[in-house]
């Protein structure tokens, strides 16, 4: 299972609005086949593992990492997929919340005879799949926000300068960062202030499927800027507000941005409609990379699941760009509480990982 559970988060990042899944089949104590959820989401992991077993899989015990799939979607089940094949055994780590198959992939197995074990690895295949998990039960994505920022926590100089606070080793991680999530969003001061283009640049990473969204209630993003021009090639959403400029939605809409509207709350966007847009549209996992706006009012609403901070050795002081604006917090007892998910020495930088309980 642990196998099933590094092959699963492979997947992470490529196959929405699918899970990312993994599968192990083994026979007489030997792996005989592996497969994890393909690019687009399919195929599914049980059939690319069935697919490298070949006739081997007959009396094999197959470990996955989420109950398979017990209906009829762009393919056939997968259970149907591992009782053709001859699984006599299936062990799984946790079970699929999508309505459609909760539960009725275990019982399929059941009743056609194959011995079914559930729940080992659980919590851990919950962690993987915790976006998926969070798109069926709760109607939105998962959110990680993540910031670069001096020991102090400034983002960027008195005067602006922000270019580069961390090292490359940080910004390189930053990428793989990307790599896991669906989509990665902005405000519409951050796509102002630094143009980015919002890809995962490594080498041998597809980048094809991650979608960049910008939050820009006042349309103020320039058709000239780098994801406005790129974005016939790679899906750009931007989300604002109802009675947006028509020119300026025309012109975006021209170069191939999907302009979305959302609801405004206390004269801004409102995050809990744009994040359940997002869940409606097959998105899972979101990566916030600014603003300070954007991640204050984020933070404020509990609309964060996970935190990655990554902090330089430098200290830029009070008259900085501060990473988190005001919260409200009048007593300790009222601050919001953070459960740390280990760390990471990147070359003079730090990566700090934390879990936050939301809303």
């Amino acid at each position: 299972m642990a196998v099933a559970l590094r092959l699963a988060e492979r997947g992470l990042g490529l196959v929405w609005p699918n899970p990312a899944v993994g599968c192990v089949l083994a026979r007489e104590g030997r792996i005989i086949g592996r497969g994890w959820t393909q690019p687009g989401g399919r195929p599914h992991a049980e059939v690319e593992a069935l697919r490298r077993a070949g006739a081997a899989a007959l009396g094999a015990t197959a470990y996955v990492s989420l109950e398979p799939c017990a209906h009829y979607g762009h393919t056939p089940p997968c259970t149907m997929a591992l009782l053709q094949a001859g699984i006599r055994r299936v062990v799984i780590a946790t079970v699929d919340p999508d309505p459609r198959v909760d539960g009725r992939g275990i019982e399929q197995l059941r009743q056609a005879g194959v011995e079914v074990a559930v729940g080992l690895e659980r919590d851990r295949a919950d962690a993987i799949n915790a976006g998926f998990i969070l798109s069926k039960q709760a109607g939105r994505p998962l959110v990680t926000l993540k910031l670069a920022t001096s020991l102090d926590g400034r983002i960027a100089t008195r005067t602006g300068e922000s270019q580069w606070i961390t090292g490359e080793a940080a910004r390189a991680q930053g990428h793989l960062l990307r790599r896991s999530h669906d989509a990665v969003m902005v405000g519409s001061g951050t796509a102002l202030a630094d143009d980015p283009a919002l890809t995962c640049r490594l080498p041998g990473v597809e980048d094809r499927r991650r979608v960049r969204i910008v939050l820009d209630r006042r349309l103020r993003l320039p058709p000239a800027s780098k994801l406005a021009r790129s974005a016939r090639e790679l899906p750009t959403w931007l989300f604002t507000e109802a009675n947006a400029a028509p020119r300026k939605v025309a012109a975006l809409r021209e170069l191939g941005v999907e302009i979305m509207v959302a609801a405004l709350q206390d004269g801004r966007l409102d995050l809990g409609a744009v994040l359940a847009a997002l869940a409606a549209r097959g998105i899972t996992r979101v990566l916030v990379e600014g603003g300070a706006e954007l991640a204050t009012s984020l933070l404020r609403q509990r609309r964060v699941d996970r935190l990655a901070w990554f902090r330089a050795p430098i200290l830029i002081g009070g008259d900085g760009h501060a990473a988190i604006g005001a919260l409200g917090v009048e007593a300790l007892a009222d601050a919001m509480g953070l459960e740390s998910a280990g760390g990471t020495l990147l070359a003079r930088d730090r990566l700090e990982r934390y879990m936050i309980g939301s809303g």
